[in-house]
Order: structure tokens, then sequence, then C-alpha cells
């Protein structure tokens, strides 16, 4: 299980030239995201942003930017954020075991992500509705690559509630409008 003490979110590439084209698709995969990141900085829970090959493929989504505020966000050109030694040495200095991942897209860099995490020994937990693929087809079978190799796949909800794991604390009163959102 999530234990907020041991988890750190890390938001992969969410940009926007790697957007779904279904508008609701979109539209409900960034409030899923939006909600997490509030939650996660609610709860103190640190936060790994990156960005594949920025300077083609642009920003972090400007919404999600804009509650980020001041979070670094690593340039990347490798699929894996593994493979990337800033972004490595970013999540070794958090110290925490538990990968909570969201971005895009999911057959890729979540998914080589993801895999690669498992195989050195990181618990990882990949959250359905805040991970997404720009064809349907490739996300379903990220999900299900994903699962075969070990990840547990989430939701925005179990997760926050799993990480919060009681009502009525103080904790659960600062979350209380994210999670009726």
């Amino acid at each position: 299980m999530l234990r907020k003490e041991n988890t750190v979110l890390l938001v992969i590439d969410i940009q926007d030239v790697l957007m779904p084209e279904n508008e609701k698709v979109s539209r409900n995969y960034l409030k899923q995201c939006s909600r997490l990141i509030r939650v996660m900085q609610a709860l103190e829970v640190p936060i790994l942003v990156t960005e594949q090959y920025p300077d083609r493929l642009g920003a972090t989504n400007e919404e999600l930017l804009s509650l980020l505020g001041d979070t670094p966000r690593q340039p990347k050109i490798e699929f894996s954020c593994l493979a990337n030694t800033a972004f490595r040495e970013a999540l070794e200095k958090t110290g925490r075991k538990q990968l909570l991942i969201i971005g895009m897209e999911t057959h890729i860099c979540v998914m080589q992500t993801a895999l690669e995490a498992l195989d050195e020994g990181y618990e990882v937990y990949v959250v359905r509705d805040a991970v997404v693929s720009t064809r349907e087809r490739e996300y379903k079978a990220g999900l299900e690559r994903l699962a075969r190799g070990g990840a547990e796949i989430t939701t925005t909800e179990m997760s926050i509630f799993e990480l919060l794991r009681q009502g009525g604390t103080p904790e659960f009163k600062k979350v209380l409008p994210l999670i009726k959102e």
C-alpha cells in the first residue's frame, strides 16, 4: 500500500503536443492529474516532473505548470526517466521507494520508467485515469503490460484515500474539497 512518507509523485511528460485528440479524454485526464498534484502538494509528498525533448515538443501543459509553480522540470530525451542521470539523482535524493506515476505516453515513457523502476526494486503505482496515450489501443496495451510486469494499477481516488488512511484528520479536511471535485 502507498505510504505518504515513502511516496514520490512522478509527473512524466505532460506536454500538449502528446495530448489525445479526443477533447473529453484530454479534459478528464488533465482534471485527474491536477487533483493528484494538488493533493500531493497538500500532503507534502515530493513531486518530480519531466519533459520529453522540450525544445521540440514544448513545455509541460500550462494548466499543470501553473499548479506546479517552481517545481523543477527535468528535460530528457530518454524514454525511461531512470535512464536520465539528473532525474535518477533527484529521485534517489528523495529516499523514497514508492513511485506514484502520472503522465504520458502510457505505452512509452510511463511504461519504460515503471518497468525499469520495478527491476530496480521500487514499488510502482500507475494511476489509470491520470496516464494517457495519443492512441487508445496503445494506452490499453501499455496498461496491460505494466500490470503483467508487476506495476500496481490504481486510480486517482484510490491513491488519495490510500495515502490519507483515515477520515477526520487535519490532512483529510485539507484535501476534502479536492476529493469532492
